[in-house]
């Protein structure tokens, strides 16, 4: 199994919902939300998603969404909740296993690509597609994410630039560097419909930034 072999399939329990509607585990249907939100972000230009057309996909009232979220900005926070404890799990273990310098921080952006193209949902999340019109914070939260990741990129490179008079501020540049080709294919691929795999041609583009 690859770093970021991961799916939105993972907020689901082994259990689904089934046409004899059993009544869900404790914890159980704020999941199903969960993942039912994931996927209809799967959807190519989709419209902005309503807890109306949510709701309807599960099969409950919109009152029932509100017993497990207090707002549909609730429902977006759990799904960054899920990027982050994903990503940064996955980042750890890179550090954990790969030598210092750019090896390692290559690892992280290709972990990062292959997440995106698992999730597309997870990707429109990321870019900020998804949350056009939502609360503001859950953009600042998805800002903060990549700032967490560049930062990640930075302590990688730092000890390749050790022999650099600046290697504080070298590593700095080639970690913005990567983040912005990161977020520019994971922008490319969300407003494509996600028919430009953010992969394309990724080895060849990282061998000539790294």
């Amino acid at each position: 199994m690859s770093d970021a072999d991961l799916s939105s399939n993972e907020l689901a329990d082994s259990e689904t919902v089934t046409p004899t509607r059993k009544r869900p585990k404790p914890g159980e249907r704020r999941v199903q939300i969960l993942q039912a939100l994931a996927t209809m972000l799967e959807q190519p230009g989709a419209d902005r998603i309503t807890t109306a057309a949510l709701a309807a996909r599960l099969e409950v009232s919109e009152a029932a969404l509100y017993r497990h979220f207090a707002s549909k900005a609730q429902m977006f926070e759990g799904l960054i909740e899920f990027i982050e404890q994903s990503v940064f799990t996955l980042i750890n273990q890179i550090v954990e296993r790969e030598p210092a310098g750019s090896s390692q921080a290559g690892r992280i952006i290709i972990m990062l690509i292959q997440f995106a193209e698992k999730n597309p949902g997870m990707t429109r999340v990321m870019v900020g597609d998804a949350l056009v019109y939502e609360n503001e914070r859950l953009q600042a939260r998805m800002n903060q994410f990549f700032d967490k990741v560049e930062s990640s990129l930075k302590q990688c490179l730092r000890a390749e630039g050790e022999a650099s008079a600046t290697p504080t501020v070298e590593a700095q540049v080639r970690a913005s560097m990567l983040t912005a080709f990161l977020v520019g294919r994971l922008q490319r691929f969300a407003r494509s419909g996600f028919k430009r795999p953010p992969s394309e041609h990724l080895d060849a583009s990282l061998a000539r930034m790294l």
